[in-house]
Order: C-alpha cells, then structure tokens, then sequence
C-alpha cells in the first residue's frame, strides 16, 4: 500500500463525511440562525429554544434523507472492498 493509496482512501472518507454531514449542518445552521434572530427580536434568552428546534429539524432531515445517507455509505464501502484486493 503507497502513500497515495492512503491519502486518496483519506481524502474519499472525508468527501463522503462531507456529503453524508453536509445536509444535517446545513439546517441546524439555518434553523439555529433563524431562532436567533427570533431571540434577538424578542429578547428571549432561553437556552432549550435553541436546542429542541434544532434537535427536531435534523432528526427530520435525517429520516428524509436516509435512503441517500444508506446509498452513499454503500457505495463508499463498496469502493473500499474493491481496493482490499490491490493491498500488498
């Protein structure tokens, strides 16, 4: 196994990381800068408002996007399973 079988095993884990954690960060992102402008224009400082909607609307993106995060993870596996004959 060569150093740029390593780095490119590496870089791919990171793409799909990226790709399967992308989505999820994107709206916990979005609903958490929505909810603080809602703070911000209400003056509420309650810490759980921040944490619930957030929890609730990546569980929901989850199961939304299962079928793709179960695709993606596939076909990383299968790539690796098709180098394992290649190592030496």
């Amino acid at each position: 196994m060569t150093e740029q079988m390593v780095m490119q095993i590496i870089r791919d884990a990171f793409y799909y990381v990226m790709l399967i954690v992308g989505p999820l960060l994107l709206v916990s992102l979005i609903v958490g800068l929505i909810i603080s402008i809602f703070q911000a224009a209400t003056s509420i400082s309650e810490q759980t408002l921040t944490f619930v909607p957030k929890l609730l609307a990546v569980f929901v993106v989850i199961v939304l996007l299962l079928p793709y995060i179960i695709s993606t993870m596939k076909t990383y596996a299968i790539e690796i399973i098709n180098i394992i004959p290649t190592l030496k």
